[in-house]
C-alpha cells in the first residue's frame, strides 16, 4: 500500500515484508525555492511538522541536500549549519527539527527505513545519535540511488521493497565509509558537474536545455558548457541525449511500456524523435533492441 504525493511516495510495507530486515516507508526528492515554507503542507500527518518545534519519529531517515544551506538539531546533536553535500541521519525517538536558510532555500532527496537490520548497525555502534549529520560531498551516484528507490516505490512491483532494501543497505555502507576516511576535497568544477548531473537526472522527463541548467547553476552558460565539456568529454545537450538513451534502455529491458509511454517518460519530444535518436545512437530500433538484448520474444 502506498500514498504519493508531488514530492515523494509514503509506503506501508506489509508485515511479511519486515521479516526481511529492512523495509522502506517513505522516498521523495522536493525543491525549497527561497523564501519558501517549510515544511511544505503536503506530507501525511503523520511526517507534518514545525520546523521550529521540531517532530520525534518511529523510523529512521537519510536527508541529503544537493543544493542550498540550512540549520540542523536534535536531542543529541547541538544546533549546527548544513550544506550541499551533507546527508543527516533521523533517529527513531530522536527529537529533531530542520530547516533550510530563507535566503538560500534547498533541495532534498529523503529516504524513510525501520528494522532489526538497522537496529543491530546502530546497536553495533556503526551509527549513533550523537554525530548524525555526515559531509560526504555532492554526489550524482548518491542522488541517483535514491532517485532510483523513487523509482521503484512509485512502481510497486512485486518484491520493490527488498529491491529497495539492497539500496538502502548499499548507501549506508557509503556513508559509513566516507565518515571513517572524511570527506573528499571537492574541485568547484566537480561540484558544479556533478550538481549539473543530479539536475539533468531530476528533470529527464521535460524540455532541458543548457541555459537553463547554467541558471539554475547561477554560472554563466558559455563557461559552464566549457568546463562540463572538460570534465566529461560531452557537450551538455550531448550528456542530456546519452542520458535519455541510457534510461531508455533499462525500460525496454525492465518494463512493457511502448515506445510512446518511453519516449515521455524519457523527456523525448515526440515518440518519431525517439525512435530515430535510438536507432542513430544504437544502431537498432528500440523494438529491435528490446527483442535482440532484453530477451523478448518475436
Amino acid at each position: 500500500m502506498k500514498y504519493k504525493n508531488h514530492s515523494g511516495v509514503y509506503l506501508r510495507p506489509s508485515s511479511r515484508d519486515s521479516l526481511w530486515g529492512l523495509e522502506t516507508t517513505c522516498v521523495g526528492r522536493q525543491l525549497i525555492s527561497i523564501h519558501g515554507t517549510y515544511p511544505p503542507l503536503i506530507h501525511p500527518r503523520e511526517y507534518l511538522y514545525n520546523s521550529q518545534e521540531g517532530r520525534v519519529l518511529d523510523e529512521y531517515q537519510l536527508v541529503y541536500l544537493v543544493t542550498g544551506e540550512g540549520i540542523f538539531e536534535s536531542s543529541h546533536c547541538p544546533i549546527r549549519r548544513i550544506q550541499s553535500g551533507d546527508i543527516f541521519m533521523l533517529f527513531p525517538g530522536e527529537w529533531h527539527p530542520y530547516r533550510p536558510l530563507v535566503e538560500t532555500g534547498w533541495e532534498e532527496y529523503w529516504v524513510g527505513f525501520k528494522g532489526a537490520e538497522m537496529d543491530a548497525k546502530v546497536q553495533n555502534g556503526f551509527f549513533n545519535v550523537h554525530a548524525p549529520v555526515f559531509r560526504l560531498g555532492l554526489s550524482d551516484d548518491l542522488a541517483g540511488l535514491y532517485a532510483r528507490i523513487l523509482d521503484l516505490s512509485e512502481k510497486a512491483d512485486t518484491g520493490y521493497q527488498q529491491l529497495t532494501a539492497g539500496i538502502i543497505s548499499h548507501m549506508l555502507g557509503i556513508v559509513y565509509s566516507r565518515s571513517m576516511t572524511g570527506r573528499r576535497i571537492v574541485p568547484k568544477i566537480e561540484e558544479m558537474v556533478s550538481q549539473a548531473k543530479i539536475y539533468i537526472s531530476a528533470n529527464l522527463r521535460l524540455n532541458i536545455y543548457p541555459e537553463q541548467i547554467a541558471g539554475h547553476l547561477n554560472v554563466n552558460h558559455s563557461y559552464f558548457c566549457r568546463k562540463f565539456k572538460e570534465y566529461t568529454d560531452f557537450s551538455p545537450a550531448r550528456y542530456i541525449l546519452e542520458t535519455r538513451i541510457q534510461h531508455s534502455k533499462q525500460l525496454l529491458c525492465s518494463t512493457t511500456l511502448n515506445s510512446q509511454e518511453i519516449a515521455y517518460e524519457c523527456g523525448f519530444e515526440t515518440p518519431r524523435y525517439f525512435c530515430m535518436a535510438f536507432r542513430k545512437n544504437v544502431g537498432m530500433t528500440p523494438l529491435e533492441y528490446r527483442r535482440m538484448v532484453c530477451g523478448e520474444p518475436d
